[in-house]
C-alpha cells in the first residue's frame, strides 16, 4: 500500500501510481519504504501517550487507535476539548492524524479512515454519515471488495442495503456483524492496550546533529510522549535519562534528577535545554533515546478555597532543578542541623529530597549562635588582655565553654563571647586556653 502527503497530492501524485509516473509529475519526490516494525513501535508509543485521556485504548488493525472516552467526558468538559487536545498533542509528537468521533467504535474507525473528521454523537446520525463512505474504508479482504464493486456497490450505504441473508451467505457472517456493530445493533468488545511498566522511546534524527542545542526540538517530542505516558498512569518521575547515540564514538548519557516527582514536559524540556547549553558533543548525534525506569505514584493535592501562591513547593523545586541542570547536581544542596556542640560540625550538607523537619537548635545553648561562620577561625590581636579588630572589642555576653570532640581526634576547648566592634556590629569570638589567643569565628550582622 502506498500513500502520499499533501505536497505530493498537490502535484498530482496519487496512491497506487507507478513510481515512474509519480517522478514525472514531481521530480523532487522523496520515496521511503514502509517499516512495519517502526510503525508498530510508534503505534504502541501513541497508545501509551493516549492513555491520559482514557484507560480504554485499542490499537486497531495495526493502523490507528480507538479511544473509548465516554467515561472521560465530564473530566475534560465534553468531546470537543478532548478532540482539540488530541490534535494538539499529535502535532507536538510530529504526527498528522484523521480524527473522528462516533457513538460506536467501528463507526468512528471507518469515519476516521475516510479522512473526514466527523462527529456523530447520536445513534440516529450514524446511518446518514456512514452511508456516504466508500467501501474502501472497510479494510475487508480484497476478494470481498472486488465482488461488491462488481455488483455495483461502491458506498457503505449500498452495502448496508443488500439483503442480509444473501450478504451473509456470500461474504460471511463476520462482515455482516461488522455492519451491525457500526450501527450499534451488536456489541463490539475489544481488548485494551496495556502500557509497559517502564518508559523507553527512541527517535532517529533525519540528519546527524553536531550542536547540542539543536537536539532540543527532538528531545521535546520525546518528553511530550513521556508526559502523556505518566499522566495516563497518574505517576511522575524523579529521574530520567537521555542517551545520545553517535556513529563512531560511545554514546553520551545525560541523567536528570528531580527534587520531587513530576510529569510536566515543559519543565523537563527546560532542564534539558539547560544541560544542552553546557554540553559539547564528542561526535555528531544520529539518534536520541529517552528512558525512565522508576515511576513514582503522585498523591492528590489538597486544595484550598483561596489559592495561596506560597502554599506549595512546586516553584521552589523547579528552581532548584534548573540550577542543578545548569551548575551541576553537586553545586546545589540543602543543609541540616545535627546534634553537635562544636559549631563547625553542627551543620552538614543534606540532599534536598530528604524529609524536611522544622528548624530547631540541635544543642541548647545559653548564648545565641551566628548564622555566618568563618571557614577557618581568624586569629585576633590581643591588647591589654582583650581581643582587638580595628580597635578594642567590647565583650557583651559570655563566656560559653565548649569542650568536646575527644573521641574523634578533633577535640576543642574554647570559651566563646559575643563581642561588639567599633561600628557596633556583633561578632562571635572565642579564647583558646591551649593556644593562649583570641579568634574570630562568626558574624551576627
Amino acid at each position: 500500500m502506498s500513500v502520499a502527503n499533501e505536497a505530493a497530492l498537490a502535484k498530482g501524485v496519487r496512491p497506487g501510481m507507478a513510481l515512474a509516473a509519480a517522478y514525472a509529475l514531481a521530480h523532487t519526490l522523496r520515496v521511503k519504504q514502509r517499516d512495519p516494525l517502526s510503525e508498530a513501535e510508534a503505534l504502541r508509543a501513541l497508545a501509551a501517550w493516549a492513555g491520559q485521556f482514557t484507560p480504554n485504548v485499542t490499537i486497531e488493525d495495526g493502523a490507528g487507535l480507538l479511544l473509548e472516552v465516554s467515561g472521560s467526558l465530564k473530566l475534560f468538559g465534553g468531546i470537543a476539548p478532548i478532540l482539540r487536545a488530541l490534535r494538539a498533542g499529535m502535532s507536538e509528537l510530529g504526527f498528522t492524524a484523521a480524527i473522528a468521533a462516533a457513538v460506536t467504535a467501528r463507526a468512528a474507525w471507518w469515519l476516521a479512515r475516510s479522512g473526514k473528521e466527523t462527529l456523530a454523537q447520536h445513534l440516529d446520525e450514524l446511518p446518514a454519515k456512514l452511508a456516504a463512505l466508500p467501501i474502501d474504508v472497510l479494510a475487508w479482504p480484497g476478494e470481498a471488495l472486488t465482488t461488491l464493486q462488481a455488483l455495483g456497490v461502491n458506498t457503505l450505504g449500498e452495502a448496508m442495503a443488500l439483503p442480509r441473508d444473501g450478504f451473509a451467505r456470500r461474504f460471511g457472517q463476520r462482515l455482516l456483524d461488522q455492519l451491525d456493530q457500526a450501527r450499534g445493533r451488536l456489541a463490539d468488545p475489544r481488548s485494551y492496550f496495556v502500557p509497559p511498566e517502564q518508559f523507553r522511546s527512541r527517535l532517529e534524527l533525519p540528519a546527524a546533529v553536531e550542536q547540542a542545542s539543536a537536539l532540543l526540538f527532538a528531545t521535546r517530542r520525546l518528553l511530550v510522549e513521556l508526559g502523556g505516558y505518566l499522566r495516563a498512569r497518574t505517576c511522575g518521575v524523579q529521574q530520567f535519562r537521555l542517551r545520545l547515540e553517535h556513529d563512531d564514538a560511545p554514546f553520551t548519557e545525560l541523567v536528570f534528577n528531580l527534587v520531587a516527582p513530576g510529569h510536566d514536559e515543559a519543565h523537563l524540556a527546560l532542564l534539558a535545554r539547560e544541560r544542552f547549553d553546557q554540553l559539547v558533543l564528542r561526535a555528531p548525534v544520529y539518534q536520541i533515546t529517552l528512558e525512565a525506569d522508576t515511576l513514582v505514584a503522585l498523591a492528590g493535592a489538597s486544595l484550598t478555597l483561596f489559592h495561596d501562591h506560597y502554599s506549595t513547593d512546586t516553584d521552589w523545586n523547579k528552581l532548584v532543578e534548573r540550577l542543578r541542570a545548569r551548575l551541576g547536581h553537586a553545586a546545589v544542596h540543602g543543609l541540616t542541623i545535627v546534634a553537635e556542640h562544636r559549631p563547625e560540625y553542627a551543620v552538614r550538607r543534606a540532599e534536598l529530597t530528604e524529609p524536611r523537619k522544622a528548624p530547631q537548635r540541635a544543642v541548647t545553648s545559653p548564648v545565641d549562635r551566628p548564622l555566618w561562620l568563618l571557614t577557618t577561625p581568624r586569629p585576633l590581636v590581643e591588647v591589654d588582655a582583650k581581643p582587638y579588630l580595628r580597635g578594642p572589642l567590647a565583650l557583651v555576653a559570655g563566656p560559653e565553654r565548649i569542650e568536646s570532640g575527644w573521641w574523634d581526634g578533633h577535640d576543642v576547648r574554647r570559651d566563646y563571647f559575643i563581642a561588639q566592634d567599633i561600628d557596633r556590629s556583633l561578632l562571635w569570638v572565642y579564647r583558646d586556653p591551649a593556644a593562649a589567643g583570641w579568634f574570630l569565628h562568626g558574624l551576627f550582622a
